[in-house]
């Protein structure tokens, strides 16, 4: 059987391994040209020629040894609104679960944390800072919040304040919990975005908060963006879908403090 399958990979054309290739990525997130070559019976150099092919039409990032696939998140905010809503409800039902009365909290752009502004309870006398006009929206005329809008040019990708102002007021603030957006988050590559100004602010808002928290659809997970934020070490809680496979779950619990899974 297994000589079988060997033959059945000698013979592949190049454009099967690449389908193959692409299909690995799709279901692990990150691979090494090395087992690649193993799996399928060829060179690393092939596989790398591969990888290089998928980069170049827009399927992964190379990294060192390998490639990760690239976030699906580049599309503009008001797309994203749209998309996967209950399920972001769900994870925002458990991402509230970690906010105390009186907290400062500091609320990233997104659409998760968009659904984690409408998901806060009442009455729970929080002051939240945030730089998305969607998220202030749903803290408006409700009772116990004192709500900050954080000023700036708005990025239509983004769905929020960046740039200089919103850096400036960022940096004169104290939270005790951020609730971190992100496109894209892997163990090894950490938690990256697809705008270098966003990206900026991210870290500005790490830096100015206790503790820090992500809410994230599997989808974004074991994948990558261009600019870097932070190390996967940075989180304090990250909160998972329960579809999310083991061995990712696995991967996470080793490098973030406190794996949450939302189930629906």
């Amino acid at each position: 059987m297994q000589r079988t399958r060997q033959d059945a990979m000698d013979g592949l054309l190049p454009d099967e391994r690449e389908r193959l290739i692409l299909e690995r990525l799709r279901t692990r997130g990150r691979v090494l040209a090395s087992e690649l070559a193993v799996e399928l019976n060829t060179s690393e150099h092939t596989v790398r020629r591969h990888l290089r092919d998928l980069a170049d039409a827009g399927h992964c990032r190379r990294v060192y040894g390998g490639a990760l696939l690239t976030s699906p998140a580049d599309q503009p905010a008001a797309t994203r609104m749209r998309e996967s809503v209950d399920r972001k409800a769900c994870l925002a039902e458990v991402a509230v679960s970690i906010v105390r009365p009186k907290q400062v909290i500091l609320l990233d752009a997104g659409t998760t944390n968009v659904a984690i502004a409408a998901a806060l309870p009442d009455n729970a006398d929080l002051t939240v800072v945030t730089n998305s006009p969607e998220a202030c929206a749903r803290m408006l005329d409700r009772p116990g919040f004192d709500v900050i809008l954080i000023g700036g040019r708005v990025g239509r990708q983004v769905g929020g304040s960046i740039g200089a102002t919103a850096m400036l007021q960022v940096q004169q603030i104290k939270a005790d919990l951020c609730f971190l957006g992100a496109c894209a988050l892997d163990p090894v590559e950490g938690i990256a975005a697809f705008d270098a100004e966003d990206a900026e602010l991210k870290r500005a808002m790490i830096k100015a908060s206790g503790l820090v928290a992500i809410a994230m659809t599997s989808e974004k997970l074991m994948t990558s963006a261009p600019f870097i934020v932070a190390p996967a070490s940075a989180i304090d809680y990250l909160i998972v879908e329960s579809q999310l496979s083991a061995d990712s779950l696995t991967e996470l619990q080793k490098v973030c403090d406190t794996v949450m899974v939302a189930t629906p």
